[in-house]
């Protein structure tokens, strides 16, 4: 049980229903706590009876701007000073487009409302332009991914999805291969808890990495994380290496060793 946790102490004293996981109130507070008492907009993603806006307007406080979403349009009648309600479906990229448009950007999504495959990943492309930097794109159940009754595993299931994007902020390093779709120019982090998944934006933080050095003394030390074999390859062929085909020699090599060693790592993967 959540000990000496603001978020969880004004879920139990909220006036309307709320219901979350008992995990989520930690990974909150590590996710959250830096935009408190903060002019913000925090939007949230399926309201069911409501009682979780009455918990983030508490938590952020008076200067946050607090917004929710669900496709149930009995939801309205939860609007408030308080609250913006707005109403319609996650999957559907117009309700988005109209959404954005009105709104404006944002700092913060929760995504806490149908947790199919198609509404995470729609609302997480439709979004993502529109949070601001040192902004958040968090995604709740993502457990659905591995459910049957959510059609899942799937190849493209969400969870995939944002591995995905694991891929694409590694891929921002110099010389390595660029998909033809990837958001690694807005997404900087990709965080991982159990059922949640938190993208942090900062265009500013997405550009390509350099390579620095110092002016200190070098003690020119050989550079051991080069494999020996390797290194003795270089240094036998050294006087080839002009030559284009001897480099390509080389990456086959390191694959054939790096492979052979890698099958000891097999276990792990299963």
């Amino acid at each position: 049980m959540p000990k000496n946790n603001e978020l969880f102490a004004l879920f139990n004293q909220s006036n309307r229903k709320s219901i979350k996981w008992e995990k989520y109130f930690d990974f909150y507070e590590k996710l959250f706590a830096q935009y408190k008492n903060k002019k913000i907009t925090f939007v949230e993603v399926g309201i069911l009876d409501g009682g979780s806006l009455e918990i983030w307007k508490r938590f952020f406080g008076n200067n946050a701007r607090i917004i929710g979403i669900d496709k149930n349009p009995n939801c309205k009648k939860f609007e408030s000073e308080d609250f913006e309600i707005y109403i319609g479906s996650q999957s559907d990229q117009n309700f988005w487009k109209n959404f954005y448009n009105k709104v404006g950007n944002i700092d913060i999504i929760l995504d806490d409302g149908g947790h199919t495959n198609d509404q995470q990943i729609i609302t997480f492309l439709e979004s993502v332009n529109f949070i601001n930097n040192g902004g958040l794109h968090v995604v709740e159940d993502v457990h659905t991914s591995y459910q049957k009754h959510y059609g899942n595993p799937y190849k493209f299931s969400f969870i995939n999805f944002s591995k995905k994007i694991i891929d694409d902020i590694n891929y921002t390093f110099p010389g390595l291969n660029k998909f033809n779709y990837s958001l690694n120019d807005l997404v900087y982090s990709v965080e991982f808890f159990e059922s949640i998944v938190a993208f942090k934006i900062d265009r500013n933080l997405c550009y390509t990495n350099k390579l620095l050095e110092n002016n200190g003394i070098s003690s020119n030390n050989v550079d051991v994380t080069v494999d020996q074999k390797i290194f003795n390859f270089r240094k036998k062929f050294k006087f080839l290496y002009k030559f284009k085909i001897v480099k390509k020699i080389e990456r086959i090599y390191i694959r054939y060793l790096y492979k052979k060693k890698s099958n000891n790592l097999k276990s792990f993967f299963k």
